[in-house]
C-alpha cells in the first residue's frame, strides 16, 4: 500500500455477494479482502478505501449519494462504457445543474439502493435544475 492519503467509506449492505459483483462493475477492479460477510475494495484512482459489512438490519440508503468525480468529458465516456458492460445505468445527464455546477453525468444504484453518480465538473453556476428525473442532486 503506498503512502497517498485515501478516503475510507464503510457502508452496511443486505447480501455481500451482490454487493461485490455491483462494485467490480462499477469500480471495474477486484476486492482486496473478500470474506463471507466482509469485502474490501482499495483504489488508486480515485483514492478511496471502501469496505463493505453484511448488515441487512442496518441498511439504509436515504443518507443522500455518492459519487466519483472524473477529470474530463474523455475521462466520462470512458467509465461510463466500462460501466454499462456490466451495470445497469439508471439515469444520464447532460449539461444539468447539481449543487450549483454544471455537470455531466451518469448514475447507477447498488443492490441496496445506494445511489452514485459519476461526474464530470464543468463550470460553477448560481441555480440548481429541479427537474422530477434529477435522482438525488444536492
Amino acid at each position: 500500500m503506498n503512502n497517498q492519503i485515501k478516503f475510507h467509506i464503510a457502508l452496511n449492505v443486505s447480501e455481500i455477494g451482490a454487493t461485490v459483483d455491483f462494485y467490480k462493475g462499477l469500480f471495474n477492479a477486484e476486492p482486496v479482502k473478500l470474506k463471507d460477510d466482509y469485502a474490501k475494495f482499495e483504489l488508486d484512482e480515485p483514492g478511496l478505501v471502501i469496505s463493505f459489512i453484511q448488515a441487512p438490519d442496518k441498511v439504509s440508503s436515504h443518507f443522500g449519494h455518492l459519487g466519483l468525480r472524473v477529470a474530463n468529458e474523455a475521462q466520462l465516456a470512458k467509465r461510463k462504457e466500462e460501466v454499462e458492460k456490466k451495470l445497469q445505468i439508471a439515469l444520464e445527464e447532460t449539461n444539468t445543474n447539481c449543487c450549483y455546477a454544471q455537470q455531466d453525468k451518469f448514475w447507477v444504484n447498488d443492490p441496496d439502493g445506494y445511489e452514485w453518480e459519476v461526474y464530470h465538473f464543468k463550470k460553477d453556476v448560481d441555480k440548481n435544475d429541479k427537474r422530477p428525473q434529477a435522482v438525488a442532486c444536492c
